[in-house]
């Protein structure tokens, strides 16, 4: 789930994933799918929205126009169309097989457009359709890029927000200061990832396998692989790092809202 290329319009399912392609493919499968493997991984995931979205509400009003960014399947667009059906919604990502399933979701929605683009060009921002957005937000997506490349991020997403404008990263985000608490953290999550796997879970290397046998999704599946490779290898500061270079790039406060053992909801507020 990272980003470049072209645009593309307007698209929809009401943020619900409904619909089959004329090709075949079941796209509330798909997303069903899709968040069944990313739960494998991160079982409180649907926490991390809900606080997400909780904090959009808040600072951003009930019709905010938002940024996803790396939206991959438009995971976040669904939930925030269902929480806020006034809202608008810009996803950005780079990866053509995930954007084929928020295509086929979104087809025909009004409130959604989807945008190709790489969040490494120096020049994605030129491919949105707007200038400002009331909040850009993204999850388990930004841990692709190594430090020097996302703080040059941050300083672009900066610009994308006006004054009370809300930036929020849900991702990995490590503290190598409390080592042993990492180490029996990661420990008990791979043995109950384990254990749901023994249970018939569908890891990340086993989605793509399904995906690259799907007859709609077998093309843009083997694009995406020209363009990653098996898996991209960024970092993962602490929420401290974050902080401190969101507020060094224009923001004026920044702190965590939410967080697991491992992961990390941080907000950034213009």
């Amino acid at each position: 789930m990272t980003d470049t290329g072209t645009s593309t319009g307007t698209n929809s399912g009401a943020g619900t994933g409904t619909g089959v392609a004329p090709g075949g493919a079941d796209w509330a499968a798909w997303q069903r799918s899709w968040d069944r493997q990313q739960e494998w991984y991160m079982p409180d995931r649907e926490e991390r929205f809900r606080v997400m979205l909780d904090m959009v509400e808040a600072l951003a009003g009930p019709a905010p126009r938002v940024l996803d960014l790396a939206c991959g399947t438009g995971t976040i667009t669904a939930r925030l169309l269902a929480r806020l059906p006034d809202a608008t919604s810009v996803g950005v990502d780079l990866d053509p097989a995930l954007l084929t399933i928020a295509e086929g979701t979104f087809a025909g929605d009004g409130r959604v457009t989807l945008v190709t683009a790489d969040l490494k060009d120096p020049h994605w921002t030129r491919r949105l359709p707007y200038d400002s957005f009331d909040a850009v937000l993204t999850a388990t997506a930004l841990h692709w890029l190594h430090s020097e490349p996302l703080a040059a991020l941050y300083g672009q997403i900066a610009e994308l927000v006006p004054d009370g404008g809300v930036f929020m990263n849900a991702d990995h985000m490590i503290d190598d200061t409390t080592p042993r608490i990492n180490a029996a953290e990661r420990a008990l999550r791979h043995t109950r990832m384990e254990q749901a796997r023994r249970s018939g879970a569908v890891d990340w290397a086993d989605w793509w396998q399904l995906a690259g046998q799907d007859p709609v999704l077998a093309g843009p599946t083997a694009r995406r692989f020209e363009i990653y490779g098996e898996h991209a290898d960024g970092d993962m500061p602490a929420a401290r790092w974050h902080a401190d270079t969101l507020r060094a790039h224009g923001f004026a406060e920044a702190r965590p809202v939410w967080c697991s053992p491992s992961d990390t909801l941080l907000l950034a507020l213009k």
